[in-house]
C-alpha cells in the first residue's frame, strides 16, 4: 500500500532534503511540498471536501513552519483532520519537545539531520494509525471539516456595515433550520465593542474573557461560559469591559474554536472589524471567511484594505474570502460585479438591500430574533445562509435578491 505523504516546510533547502529521503523509502508517494502554515490547512480543507481517501496519510511538519507555530499547527491539523497523521522533525528532537508534540496530536518526533532509517519508522506508525482512523471514520465518507463543526466568521471591512447583524441572522437561521443535530453558537470575538449580547438584550455573568488563561477548556468548563437563548442558540459573549478583551489571546482563541467545534455543528463567529490576534485566528482558521461591505467607495476601499492585510499577514487569500454586500438599492453605483472585480474576492449571490425601518423595532427592543420573516431584510440574510448550506435551500424563505455572482 502507498503512503501518500505532504511535507510542510519553509526552507528550500530542507524541503530538497526530506523530498529525496523521501523518495527513497519503499511505498511513499511524496506529494508537492507547501511552505506555511496557511497554505497547508488550505490544501487539506480543500481535499476534505472530496473525501477521506483524497487526504494525505502522512504530514511532515518542519519546527520553524510559520506563521502558525509548529506545535500550534499540529494541534489545528489534529482538531480538524483526524484521518491524517502527523510527523514532526526539529534539530533538537528533546524529550521535553517528543511530549509536547504528543500532546498537541502529532504521532511522531524525527530528529534533524535526518536519517533515513529514524524517518522511515516514524512514517510507518503515523501511516498505520492514519489508516486505523479512517477505517473508523469510513474511507468513502465526507471527512469532516473539524471534530464536528464549520466555523463560520463574519468581518466587517469597517465599523458600521452590519456585520453583527448578519452574524446574529445567519447563527439563528442555522439553529431554527433543524438540520443540526448538535445546534448553533454565535461567539462574540469583537472583543472591545461587541454588541452580540445588546442585539438579544442579553446580560450574562461569564463572557470568552473568562476562558483566557485555561490551558484546557473540558466541556464542562464551556457550558459555564454559554448562554443558552430562548430562541434555542447559543451564545458566548465578548465581555462589558472592553479592557478585558485585551486577555483573550490567538491560543486562547484557537482553543476555544476547537471546543466550540467538538459540541456545535455550526459555529459563527462575529470578528468586528478591528482585528487582533484572536479574530485574526478565527479568520484563518474558519471554513468560511465572511467579509461584510455596504456599496460605497469608502467601504470597498476598507475591504481592499482589509484583504491585503490578511494577505500580508498570510491569515487569508482574497480568493478565499467571501465578500457580502449590505444595504445594496437599485441605484446604487457600486454594483456587487463591481466589488469583485475591485478587490479580487468572491461576492455572495444573495445580496442584503437597504431596509432601516425594517431592523428599527427588533434592534432597539434587544429582540433582532423577532425581526420580521416577511421583511426583504431578514429573507435576503437567511437566503444567505441557505447559500453557505446553513439550512437547506427549500427552508429559505422566497424572494431573497440574487443580485451578482460569484466571480
Amino acid at each position: 500500500m502507498t503512503t501518500r505523504i505532504l511535507p510542510a516546510v519553509g526552507d528550500p533547502d530542507t524541503a530538497r532534503s526530506l523530498i529525496t529521503l523521501l523518495s527513497q523509502l519503499p511505498d511513499s508517494e511524496p506529494m508537492r511540498p507547501v511552505p506555511d502554515s496557511t497554505t497547508l490547512l488550505d490544501t487539506l480543507a480543500s481535499l476534505t471536501h472530496e473525501s477521506v481517501a483524497e487526504l494525505p496519510d502522512v504530514v511532515v511538519v518542519h519546527e520553524r513552519m510559520g506563521p502558525l507555530p509548529a506545535l500550534e499547527l499540529i494541534r489545528e491539523i489534529a482538531l480538524r483532520f483526524p484521518a491524517v497523521g502527523v510527523v514532526l522533525v526539529s534539530a533538537a528532537p528533546t524529550p521535553e519537545l517528543y511530549s509536547a508534540a504528543m500532546d498537541a496530536g502529532a504521532r511522531g518526533l524525527a530528529g534533524i539531520p535526518l536519517s533515513y532509517d529514524e524517518l522511515g519508522a516514524r512514517l510507518a506508525a503515523a501511516a498505520q494509525w492514519a489508516a486505523g482512523m479512517r477505517r473508523h471514520l469510513g474511507a468513502g465518507e465526507q471527512a469532516p471539516a473539524g471534530p464536528g463543526g464549520r466555523v463560520i466568521t463574519v468581518s466587517g471591512a469597517k465599523g458600521g456595515v452590519g456585520a453583527t447583524l448578519i452574524a446574529t441572522q445567519l447563527a439563528l437561521a442555522a439553529q431554527t433550520s433543524g438540520a443540526f443535530e448538535r445546534g448553533a453558537i454565535l461567539v462574540d470575538l469583537d472583543l472591545l465593542c461587541g454588541d452580540v449580547g445588546s442585539y438579544f438584550d442579553v446580560q450574562f455573568r461569564r463572557s470568552v474573557a473568562d476562558l483566557a488563561g485555561i490551558a484546557d477548556i473540558a466541556p464542562q468548563v464551556l457550558a459555564e461560559a454559554v448562554f443558552s437563548h430562548e430562541t434555542g442558540l447559543s451564545m458566548l459573549i465578548a465581555p462589558a469591559e472592553g479592557e478585558r478583551g485585551e486577555d483573550v489571546s490567538e491560543a486562547t482563541a484557537r482553543q476555544l474554536l476547537g471546543a466550540v467545534r467538538a459540541r456545535y455543528d455550526i459555529v459563527v463567529v462575529d470578528c468586528g472589524s478591528h482585528m487582533n490576534s484572536a479574530n485574526a485566528a478565527a479568520v484563518e482558521t474558519a471554513d468560511v471567511a465572511l467579509l461584510v461591505t455596504t456599496p460605497d467607495v469608502i467601504a470597498v476601499r476598507a475591504v481592499n484594505r482589509m484583504v491585503r492585510m490578511w494577505d500580508r499577514l498570510r491569515i487569508r487569500k482574497a480568493a478565499d474570502t467571501l465578500t457580502v454586500v449590505n444595504r445594496l438599492a437599485r441605484n446604487s453605483a457600486i454594483q456587487p460585479q463591481l466589488i469583485s472585480r475591485i478587490t479580487g474576492t468572491q461576492v455572495a449571490r444573495n445580496v442584503v438591500p437597504a431596509g432601516f425601518k425594517e431592523l428599527q423595532e427588533a434592534q432597539d427592543a434587544g429582540r433582532i430574533q423577532d425581526l420580521d420573516a416577511r421583511g426583504q431584510v431578514r429573507r435576503a440574510m437567511w437566503a444567505l445562509a441557505a447559500e453557505l448550506g446553513l439550512t437547506a435551500p427549500e427552508q429559505a424563505p422566497a424572494g431573497g435578491r440574487r443580485r451578482g455572482r460569484r466571480s
